[in-house]
């Protein structure tokens, strides 16, 4: 089982990004994928998750209606679309997978995890 996070970079306050986590070794569809972040010193924190069996999704109250997950079926890839991006918003973005449904308030429930991608906002 193999994720690989990317799309990171630096964006203005109120720009956009789209985090990519490509996935490999396992198949999507019974599986939640999920989006992390840590900010410096700073806990580590859900962001946004998808569930594939049903398609729910479940989203950080700090970033509801800015941050959108998809998922392309045809490159075993999740996104993550950032818009309206804050300060705040600055942190490390990883992406993870557990067998089953989101459960995004519950980091310890999920088994691998990619390399983290740098988000940074700043003018």
């Amino acid at each position: 089982v193999q994720l690989q996070a990317s799309g990171g970079g630096l964006v203005q306050p109120g720009g956009s990004l789209r985090l990519s986590c490509v996935t490999s070794g396992f198949s999507l569809d019974y599986y939640a994928i999920g989006w992390f972040r840590q900010a410096p010193g700073k806990e580590r924190e859900g962001v946004a998750c998808l569930s594939s069996s049903n398609g729910s999704t479940d989203y950080a109250d700090s970033v509801e209606g800015r941050f959108f997950i998809s998922r392309d079926n045809t490159k075993n890839t999740v996104y993550l679309q950032m818009n309206g991006l804050e300060p705040e918003d600055t942190a490390v973005y990883f992406c993870a997978t557990r067998w089953g449904v989101c459960r995004l308030r519950v980091m310890r429930s999920y088994d691998y995890w990619g390399q983290g991608t740098q988000v940074t906002v700043s003018s």
